[in-house]
């Protein structure tokens, strides 16, 4: 079902009552189109369905993460190559059962190191408490848990403590030596990290392509059918063209990054329930990089979708009007995914691309901020071009009505 998202008018009421009227007593009537936008949007039962739908399938992706990852008591495997080891972790499993009673740390003992390191590399254990001086090394397979961590370094604290007292009890430093744990990690890198990164990044590639897409085409069925019903010949003749146009963009463009903004909240809340909690911080720094990009993205857009609407006479004409950019979302969105090493670089500068692929450097902390600065310079810049051009576009074709108008035509203004 078509939703008209443009200021709509009683075909008897004459061009100096209602609306028209209004948009004559306005100082700004772009705000007065911008607004009616935003309330159509807000009273269209579609639209709120279908961003309440969005946000519960979050909600509920979130919380089967939570029930399948963090519903059990926690349980732990470490692998030991002395009896020291042994008593540290029987400590450590002391202390869990205090908050816990189901908890469990289990004990593994091999003869010697490398033993160890095979069971953490066939991940038959989660973990191998090792010697390392006067201290203790916790050798891990790829990142380490932050509740394994903490519940044997108190451990490792506590025993110590308890052993320092019996030998010498005679200072501090006496009774805090052998307190520390290091940790090594034999993958080479934090694997979970990169994996979180890496969807963290497809979800706002996503969030931008169907924002694009949706709002992109609000906008232009907006204009199509102000302009095949003829109320767009009597607000050209009450208000500017550019100021139509204006308020068309800002109205949608506030839309989309209202709901972008609201996914994006929603999201990161429901990580706080899960144990990707850690990662927060790393992606709410993201998250808000990501923002200005949206929105310049979108901008860079906007008017050349409404300039599409214009050039088309009935709504039937607006797949071949739109379809050279829908084509063009396509490729942004498909090679942003597939762009890697010096091509993802290069492809983190070029406007509307940089919009997927330069959050996701910044996630994998591979950009700077001062390139981040400089993508959105450019993106600023580009969106400057596409304005100028979709307004030309769109002011040359809206009320030409005898027909699709092509490029051409459109660009030159004749028929």
């Amino acid at each position: 079902m078509s939703t008209n998202t443009s200021l709509t008018t009683d075909t008897n009421v004459t061009p100096d009552q209602g609306t028209v009227a209004d948009a004559e007593r306005t100082k700004s009537p772009w705000a007065l189109v911008a607004l009616r936008e935003v309330q159509v949007k807000l009273t269209d039962r579609n639209f709120l369905l279908g961003t309440g739908a969005t946000i519960l399938l979050i909600a509920a992706v979130f919380a089967l993460q939570g029930f399948l990852l963090g519903g059990g008591p926690p349980s732990f495997k470490v692998a030991v190559t002395d009896t020291a080891a042994t008593t540290v972790l029987t400590q450590a499993e002391q202390d869990l059962q205090a908050s816990d009673p189901e908890a469990s740390v289990d004990v593994v003992e091999v003869a010697d190191t490398a033993a160890a390191e095979a069971l953490l590399t066939d991940e038959e254990v989660h973990g191998a408490l090792l010697p390392a001086g006067d201290g203790w090394e916790l050798v891990t397979n790829g990142e380490t848990d932050s509740q394994m961590l903490s519940v044997i370094t108190d451990a490792v604290r506590t025993t110590a403590l308890q052993q320092n007292a019996e030998a010498a009890g005679t200072s501090l430093d006496a009774l805090t030596v052998g307190t520390t744990v290091e940790t090594r990690d034999l993958s080479g890198g934090d694997e979970q990290s990169r994996f979180v990164a890496w969807i963290a990044g497809f979800a706002m590639a996503m969030l931008f392509y169907m924002a694009a897409i949706m709002f992109g085409m609000a906008i232009a069925n907006s204009v199509v059918e102000e302009k095949q019903s003829r109320i767009v010949e009597i607000l050209a003749a009450a208000i500017p063209v550019r100021a139509l146009l204006t308020g068309k963009v800002v109205g949608n463009t506030v839309l989309a990054f209202g709901q972008m903004a609201l996914l994006g909240a929603v999201a990161l809340v429901g990580l706080t329930f899960t144990d990707y909690d850690q990662y927060l911080s790393m992606l709410t720094e993201a998250f808000l990089w990501y923002i200005p990009f949206f929105v310049l993205g979108f901008l860079a857009l906007a008017c050349v979708w409404a300039a599409a609407g214009a050039m088309a006479s009935r709504t039937e004409d607006l797949q071949s009007t739109t379809m050279p950019l829908t084509m063009v979302l396509v490729v942004v969105f498909i090679v942003g995914l597939s762009l890697d090493g010096a091509a993802k670089v290069i492809g983190s500068f070029v406007p509307v691309l940089s919009t997927i692929l330069m959050p996701m450097r910044l996630l994998d902390g591979s950009a700077q901020w001062w390139e981040a600065v400089l993508a959105l310079g450019i993106t600023a810049a580009f969106c400057l071009l596409t304005i100028g051009a979709g307004t030309r576009l769109y002011r040359r074709s809206l009320l030409q009505t005898s027909g699709r108008v092509s490029l051409k035509a459109a660009w030159s203004g004749g028929e």
